[in-house]
């Protein structure tokens, strides 16, 4: 690791590595949401039976062996996946890569349900014998799982662990990225965010008992914010995981680079366990954007974290109005609406999917909006169809989550 100067603040995005329920890599994500196509399916888990949600359909095999998945989780195996992806998306010589000088941080909302609801099926079937019980499950479960699996496929000696931040997740592990990069504990940063949360029952039950799990006939129409008609979450898994360099560093190996991170927040609300506080949320946008040195109207695209629930979407808006008025160049748009709520990988992804809009200069819109909500009616929501726009050099991404938890982060163009 070298020494930090001033003048190596400046961190950049130089590889992307996702998997979506309607896409396995950048390009493929970015088709579908200009050609409005989800990624929401029916979906039957057990105890629970048939619902909706967001399913990834990535390679398992292409970076690891049958072995390593029967002893690791769906949650590791989405991370090893987006960090090889990412690395080779980055054009990285990692074979001479110091590797003792790469971090890996990775945002995730639970961990450690999955493997537990598993275990207790499987001894279910011996009269809830323990000595059934896998031998695998403590490594599986430990809150450090996905960014520890990364490292063993990898050979990473680094720093690497992961942060707790519900459905701010994917950010937190940007903005981690970021900091550590800046103090010079890493040369290198994989970071994002990754959900294996489609494979615990308990997850749809639960919004179920909440009366937040949507449901529809048709899936690609189940997921639909700021719609009058919204019902509710669609989960999904997924995952995102970014390369982050110092800009210098990448400069200097003529990297490609996808944007600059300028700015960044994070905040609570010390509100309530699950409803959000505009206030609070719109103080993050505002804290967010001081540190960026940036103005309201300086933001072309607001990436919304909107779920789809009733209070949520709502409350998201008026602190949108608060920050951004009631008009102005700033478009707003959803991922949600094509793949569900992707959790701890919810905010990596949307933020993925909106940074080819610096190259192609078009905001991809929020889909399934046929009757908007008055209380969500946002200046510049971007409805159903994409949007050309004059320049694309700002790009704010919101993702908030349970127990008051909010982050920010802003990306410009370079």
């Amino acid at each position: 690791m070298i020494a930090v100067r001033p003048e190596d603040h400046r961190i950049v995005i130089t590889g992307v590595g996702l998997t979506a329920p309607n896409g396995n890599t950048l390009s493929e994500f970015r088709e579908s949401l200009l050609c409005g196509r989800s990624g929401v399916t029916r979906y039957e888990t057990r105890y629970f039976g048939q619902t909706l949600a967001g399913v990834c359909g990535f390679d398992q095999l292409r970076h690891q062996r049958r072995k390593d998945l029967r002893r690791g989780t769906r949650a590791g195996s989405i991370g090893i996946y987006c960090a090889h992806e990412a690395i080779r998306d980055a054009g990285l010589d990692w074979e001479n890569v110091d590797r003792s000088t790469v971090g890996i941080y990775i945002g995730v909302t639970e961990h450690g349900n999955v493997e537990t609801e598993n275990e207790i099926y499987q001894i279910k079937e011996y009269g809830y014998d323990t000595q059934f019980w896998s031998h695998h499950h403590n490594p599986r479960t430990v809150a450090n799982n996905p960014a520890g699996e990364i490292s063993l496929n990898l050979g990473i000696t680094g720093p690497h662990y992961t942060l707790g931040a519900a459905c701010a997740a994917g950010n937190a592990g940007v903005i981690q990225g970021v900091q550590m990069l800046r103090l010079g504990e890493c040369d290198l940063a994989l970071c994002g965010g990754v959900s294996e949360s489609i494979h615990t029952f308990g997850i749809f039950a639960s919004f179920h008992s909440q009366g937040a799990l949507a449901w529809h006939e048709d899936p690609t129409k189940a997921s639909r914010p700021f719609d009058a008609d919204r019902n509710g979450i669609v989960v999904a898994e997924g995952g995102c995981i970014f390369v982050l360099e110092r800009f210098s560093d990448a400069r200097a190996r003529g990297a490609k680079i996808y944007g600059e991170i300028v700015g960044y927040a994070m905040n609570s609300d010390a509100y309530d366990f699950v409803l959000p506080h505009p206030d609070r949320q719109a103080e993050c946008i505002e804290l967010a954007l001081r540190r960026a040195g940036l103005n309201p109207d300086d933001v072309d695209i607001v990436s919304t974290h909107a779920t789809g629930t009733t209070t949520g979407d709502v409350q998201e808006c008026l602190a949108l109005r608060r920050v951004f008025g009631d008009g102005g160049p700033t478009r707003f748009n959803n991922t949600k609406s094509f793949i569900g709520h992707a959790m701890g990988a919810a905010g990596a992804l949307e933020l993925a999917g909106n940074l080819p809009a610096f190259q192609d200069r078009v905001c991809h819109p929020t889909i399934n909006l046929d009757r908007l909500d008055p209380e969500c009616d946002l200046p510049g929501l971007v409805a159903n169809q994409p949007r050309e726009m004059p320049k694309v050099d700002v790009v704010l991404n919101n993702s908030f989550g349970m127990l008051g938890i909010n982050s920010v982060v802003i990306v410009r163009r370079v």
